[in-house]
């Protein structure tokens, strides 16, 4: 089993390598359009989502892929990668050096190993994580190598909590940290991995915003809150995850969710009923 995940750790550095490369040349460069959602797209996220689906198919012939820009059916397969081809493209389109590249490895509809690449920063986050599957593998999460956790501080004014876009009502009340807001959901979740933040809410999350990084928030010692009390996985083989979304609290401690919960509750309630 050491060997597969080797060889899965080595083709997720290479291929994110090669498509960051790409969006490099052309970030901050390229014109958008608007999806159902009201998310933006470009040609780039289109072909960065082809080329990594195609050298999954080429790499792992046996496993499945669900994409954001293509597939968003779960197959009945045992293996299945899940696929952000540019995290942030309202940043990538607008110059912002903040976005990411996000892979993610599920078993059974599990995230079991996560891969996040932000080109502009030259980070590379990865972690193992076997939750329920069932699995014999070892964990851990890494940056660049340097295996990472995160931080043990009580909340406080001098404490980074991260918010998104549809979480900045929180602050019509008193808050116990400051905030950043960073506009890429991937990375929103792992500045608590990383030990920046000690804690960060997304309220309307797709699938492959956060199956990359379910192992490795987990494995950095994170706790992941679902905030529709709905456990995001297993994945259910055959349903369509297009407009699904995951409204998640993530906390550097368990006994912190009590205390940011009914901060962040009203505003993924507010939003799940429009």
């Amino acid at each position: 089993m050491d060997a597969f995940w080797d060889q899965v750790l080595d083709f997720s550095q290479s291929i994110t390598a090669e498509v960051g490369a790409k969006l490099l040349e052309v970030f901050g460069r390229v014109a958008a359009e608007e999806k159902q959602d009201g998310s933006l797209v470009t040609e780039f996220d289109k072909w960065s989502d082809e080329r990594l689906r195609t050298a999954i198919k080429s790499a792992f012939p046996e496993h499945g892929v669900l994409s954001e820009e293509t597939l968003h059916v779960f197959p009945d397969q045992d293996w299945c990668w899940i696929v952000d081809p540019i995290d942030g493209t309202t940043n990538f389109t607008q110059g912002i050096p903040l976005w990411a590249v996000s892979l993610g490895l599920l078993y059974r509809g599990t995230p079991v190993y996560g891969y996040v690449y932000v080109p502009t920063l030259n980070q590379h986050f990865y972690g193992y994580w076997p939750t329920d599957s069932g699995l014999d593998m070892s964990t851990g999460a890494w940056l660049n190598g340097e295996p990472i956790h995160v931080r043990s501080d009580d909340p406080g004014k001098n404490q980074f909590f991260s918010l998104c876009a549809r979480s900045t009502d929180v602050l019509q009340q008193p808050f116990p940290c400051k905030v950043r807001m960073l506009g890429v959901a991937t990375y929103n979740l792992l500045i608590v991995a990383a030990g920046y933040a000690i804690g960060a809410v997304e309220v309307t999350p797709k699938v492959w915003d956060i199956a990359g990084v379910w192992p490795i928030v987990h494995a950095a010692g994170a706790t992941w809150t679902a905030l529709d009390n709905r456990p995001p996985f297993p994945l259910t083989v055959g349903e369509n995850y297009r407009s699904r979304p995951f409204p998640t609290l993530v906390t550097n401690r368990a006994d912190l969710v009590e205390q940011f919960r009914p901060l962040v509750d009203r505003v993924a309630i507010d939003d799940s009923a429009k």
